[in-house]
């Protein structure tokens, strides 16, 4: 796993998944990403995971000329750090994305995006793209649009919809 400091694109990380088992996130080379820091008990749960849900549906297996391939990913990372709003094992937080929201994307291990103990994908992820309030993760659901690279390319505040974020999705994908 890279330093978040000699790393050069998301691809350099390996993470946990929700059941412990390391991730080397350079599977995903070759794919459009989306980044999300996410809670079960925040006020922006419903309308995120809902569209979250709505998007990945819509691109998973969209891409430029490519037809049955997953191309777009969404990477959700639950935080307990803002207002305790992500308190259950990874267990039940995949159970209630998956099962409330059917979000058939990964749903990794619990981390802290902000802090000394911020997981090193995160340090990365805020060191590439700032936001309104320097470095720091605002909230529950700051959202990361990577290109297919690796490289961050923009960074949406946690009241961004996931469905406003589109555009720029399918411009990542080659896609009109």
């Amino acid at each position: 796993m890279a330093a978040a400091s000699s790393a050069t694109s998301v691809h350099d990380f390996t993470v946990k998944d929700s059941s412990g088992k390391d991730v080397d996130l350079s599977v995903y080379r070759g794919k459009v990403l989306l980044i999300v820091n996410v809670a079960s008990q925040c006020g922006l749960t419903n309308s995120n995971y809902t569209q979250q849900a709505q998007l990945y549906e819509k691109y998973k297996n969209q891409g430029l000329f490519l037809i049955h391939c997953s191309c777009f990913e969404i990477l959700a990372f639950p935080c307990n750090q803002f207002g305790g709003q992500e308190p259950g094992t990874n267990e039940e937080i995949a159970q209630f994305a998956c099962t409330r929201f059917k979000a058939d994307y990964p749903i990794f291990d619990k981390v802290d995006v902000n802090g000394n103990n911020a997981a090193p994908i995160y340090k990365f992820l805020k060191s590439s793209k700032g936001g309104l309030f320097g470095d720091s993760i605002k909230w529950n659901f700051s959202k990361f649009l990577v290109d297919k690279e690796g490289r961050v390319v923009d960074r949406y505040a946690p009241t961004t919809s996931p469905l406003s974020i589109e555009k720029d999705i399918k411009k990542l994908l080659g896609s009109s």
